[in-house]
């Protein structure tokens, strides 16, 4: 169900992490034909690669160029290390708190954390086969998250968001299929379109997507843009994406 936003902020920005140590280390073993990433931290501690953290400062030199009628006014950040960094480099010197919420917290793939599609298959046969049945969407690894699930703290922030800050200009960090689930909710997207959209499309690190209010819905104004990092000489940095036969999770 599409929300509808009679009251509510006049601008929402969806800005994805810059590259991370995660995102190398997937990249890694994938190339390795591995089963399992070399990666040690929990999901919630992995950091900022040196690249992100470039990506992070010419998000921040692009914000600093805006006028402040195109100014964010109330900033949140997911809590896990590689969005909550990029929120405080793309933002430093600005006077704005930044608000931490953990329903901006990227998917939980339980016991499938830190497995390549390749490793997961491997490991688990019967969850890639039980995931076939359910579909994508739907399926929620052991002790993870369905989309579904994420659906539902979108929507849950959506609401306070909807209710708390009328006329604001917000903006949330957070990760890449978090930030694929706020355009189903606020876009009505269906599942199938969904995941294929998702499919083809990574969203890349320290990228901005924007809704802007008009009428009753707030509409899609721009979709992964990397206008910020475009500009200057910094990697434009993704996942690679994973394909039909590849998507284990």
């Amino acid at each position: 169900m599409r929300p509808r936003w009679e009251q509510g902020p006049a601008e929402l920005v969806l800005v994805r992490h810059g590259e991370s140590m995660g995102n190398r280390a997937d990249a890694a073993a994938r190339d390795a034909g591995a089963e399992v990433l070399d990666l040690t931290a929990r999901d919630a501690d992995v950091e900022l690669s040196d690249t992100g953290r470039e990506q992070a400062a010419a998000l921040g030199r692009w914000v600093g160029e805006r006028d402040d009628v195109g100014r964010q006014t109330v900033v949140v950040a997911s809590p896990y290390r590689r969005a909550a960094e990029t929120a405080a480099i793309a933002l430093d010197g600005l006077d704005l708190d930044i608000e931490h919420d953990e329903r901006l917290r990227e998917r939980d793939l339980g016991v499938f954390d830190g497995l390549t599609g390749l490793g997961i298959r491997s490991r688990y046969p019967e969850e890639a086969e039980r995931r076939d049945k359910l579909g994508k969407f739907y399926y929620q690894p052991p002790s993870g998250e369905s989309w579904a699930a994420v659906a539902q703290r979108v929507r849950s922030l959506l609401t306070d968001l909807r209710h708390g800050y009328d006329g604001e200009r917000v903006w949330l960090f957070s990760h890449q299929a978090v930030i694929m689930t706020f355009r189903y909710v606020l876009e009505g997207i269906e599942e199938t379109d969904l995941l294929d959209l998702d499919r083809r499309m990574r969203i890349p690190n320290a990228s901005v997507t924007t809704y802007r209010r008009d009428g009753r819905y707030l509409e899609l104004d721009s979709f992964a843009d990397t206008t910020a990092v475009d500009r200057i000489d910094v990697d434009v940095t993704h996942e690679e994406s994973q394909g039909a036969a590849d998507d284990a999770s």
